[in-house]
């Protein structure tokens, strides 16, 4: 169970020094922790679904659909910060492997948001809600590990 914990949460076997260890400690138990990231993902999913809803709502339903959808992905992203602590997790977003995933992701929150209430270009909220979503998942399966070897592969293969 402790080498579970220790996946989940991110925790390597390099070696830290004791400040490292310090800042990255979480006052949490584990037990509330998982449980913060069930709700948070959750209400991540939840905003996502209820922004999907709100599209077809007359007048503002893009603006709304943009904004609830946006803030389901930061949630759902926000999400794994009680796995493996705030600090970690910015640490692992920008690390070289993930990091054009995470640039183009933070990236579409902020351009579809932009898109959406800003300029009300509607067919470009969507557009980038779109490339938000395929940046998120892009981002997420890079954990995984071959996980995005395997997701060329199959792309290579079908187009072939």
């Amino acid at each position: 169970m402790d080498k579970l914990k220790n996946v989940l949460s991110g925790q390597d076997n390099e070696e830290r020094n004791g400040f490292e260890e310090v800042i990255e400690t979480s006052s949490l138990s584990w037990g509330t922790r998982i449980k913060g990231f069930i709700a948070c993902f959750v209400i991540g999913v939840a905003c996502s679904i209820l922004g999907t809803c709100l599209l077809w709502v007359p007048g503002k339903g893009m603006a709304l659909f943009a904004i609830f959808y946006t803030i389901g992905n930061v949630a759902s992203l926000g999400s794994t910060m009680f796995l493996m602590g705030p600090l970690k997790q910015l640490k692992k977003m920008f690390e070289m492997t993930r990091l054009i995933a995470t640039i183009v992701m933070l990236l579409c929150l902020v351009l579809t948001l932009c898109a959406a209430l800003w300029w009300k270009i509607k067919g470009l909220a969507l557009l980038f809600c779109i490339l938000q979503f395929f940046a998120m998942a892009w981002y997420s399966i890079s954990f995984i590990p071959f996980a995005r070897d395997a997701v060329k592969k199959c792309f290579t293969t079908c187009i072939s």
